[in-house]
């Protein structure tokens, strides 16, 4: 983990899923891909700054039937100097076939149910469970529903934000949730008029 000044580059691809944003560091000891969540909060341009690596290791795909193979860092705090500038055609080299992350993470492996017993194994079967005894005078009463899921039910707002709900006139997204439910946080903000700040990394609302 080393903490560098650099410079950002942020272009937009234009994916099956939507777009998404994928960028090149330009640093002292080298240049390198970076295909981070937070990335998608920006527009494109380019930032100078100090970059936080978590951790730099090749990484490959497929394309338009090729290999693609890359050296990609894992980037943590970002300090910008600025808003960032208008990406020029000297820039770094971006390929419109960049795989989309969400392809790349791969999907969850359902957990294995264990084998039932097999009869004769020597195992007694275990007794079911007797029924929850309930006295003769007592009635089971409803149970009270949380609030604030009924809150949830009642705005997708706030079962789309969670506990950042709701939304005040300053908000700092987590980049570690789920890449898909990042996406759709940062579309429902611009939708909401908030405006981000690369500098400080939060949104904005509109005056």
């Amino acid at each position: 983990m080393i903490k560098i000044p650099g410079r950002l580059t942020v272009r937009t691809i234009h994916g099956r899923n939507g777009p998404f944003n994928v960028g090149r560091l330009a640093a002292s000891i080298g240049e390198f891909v970076i295909k981070d969540p937070q990335l998608d909060q920006f527009s494109e341009g380019v930032f100078e700054g100090e970059f936080l690596l978590l951790e730099i290791r090749p990484a490959s795909y497929f394309a338009g039937g090729r290999l693609v193979v890359e050296v990609r860092a894992k980037v943590g705090e970002m300090l910008l100097t600025e808003d960032g500038m208008l990406v020029t055609q000297h820039g770094p080299r971006f390929d419109s076939a960049e795989m989309d992350p969400l392809e790349e993470e791969a999907a969850p492996v359902p957990p294995v149910p264990p084998a039932p017993p097999v009869p004769g194994s020597g195992e007694p079967m275990a007794p079911p469970a007797p029924p929850p005894q309930v006295d003769a005078g007592e009635v089971p009463g409803p149970q009270t529903p949380d609030t604030h899921a009924v809150d949830q039910e009642a705005n997708p707002d706030a079962e789309l934000f969670g506990l950042l709900w709701p939304l005040g006139q300053s908000v700092k997204l987590d980049p570690t949730v789920d890449r898909a439910l990042f996406r759709r946080q940062v579309s429902r903000l611009k939708e909401l008029g908030y405006r981000f700040q690369a500098p400080t990394q939060t949104w904005q609302a509109a005056a």
